[in-house]
């Protein structure tokens, strides 16, 4: 099989199954993404693309740009893995990690940032780590480590950050902003 024919195979499996599973769980704050974005091609934009057959990994590197309908990711590096030609493990990471979507059935956006984001398609979880933060319509929760169960809708905040290195943590706090609701009138 030539390179080429390697190279377009591993870009058709990732935009099909891998990046998908990744960020169609963005909804931390019980909330759904647009199912039509899932209609919708993926672009990927990188300055550049690494792609490794043995390991099943690809990475974008530099300014790394995915959009797909109303989802947009952008992050300095974009790693993404495969198990059994399925996704495993998706890894955005940069000084700012983004992703915005909008809400099914909503007219709003949820977004959320952190310098490292990263998705489990075998338990369908979101972490994110390293000055984590969510919002959507005004309301915001931070921390240094934020802990998202897609299958259940829970998540966990934290503010203290694991230090693997050391094998402390790092202190912080979790910050929450809830803004009021409009009262519908009588």
């Amino acid at each position: 099989m030539t390179d080429k024919r390697k190279l377009y195979i591993l870009k058709t499996i990732t935009y099909l199954y891998i990046l998908p599973a990744i960020f169609f769980s963005l909804n931390p704050i019980h909330s759904r993404a647009e199912k039509a974005d899932r209609e919708k091609p993926i672009n990927i934009e990188a300055n550049s693309a690494e792609m490794d057959d043995k390991t099943s990994t690809a990475i974008f590197k530099g300014d790394v740009i995915l959009t797909q309908g109303t989802l947009l990711i952008k992050a300095d590096t974009l790693t993404v893995k495969q198990e059994n030609d399925e996704f495993k493990e998706g890894i955005a990471v940069g000084d700012v990690a983004y992703f915005r979507q909008k809400r099914e059935g909503y007219q709003d956006f949820i977004e959320g940032e952190a310098k490292r984001i990263e998705f489990d398609a075998i338990t369908d979880q979101l972490i994110m780590i390293d000055n984590a933060k969510l919002w959507r319509e005004g309301d915001e929760v931070q921390g240094n480590f934020i802990h998202y169960n897609a299958a259940t809708e829970t998540f966990t905040v934290r503010g203290e950050q694991p230090n693997s290195s050391a094998g402390q943590s790092t202190t912080g706090r979790v910050k929450a902003i809830i803004q009021p609701k409009p009262k519908s009138e009588p």
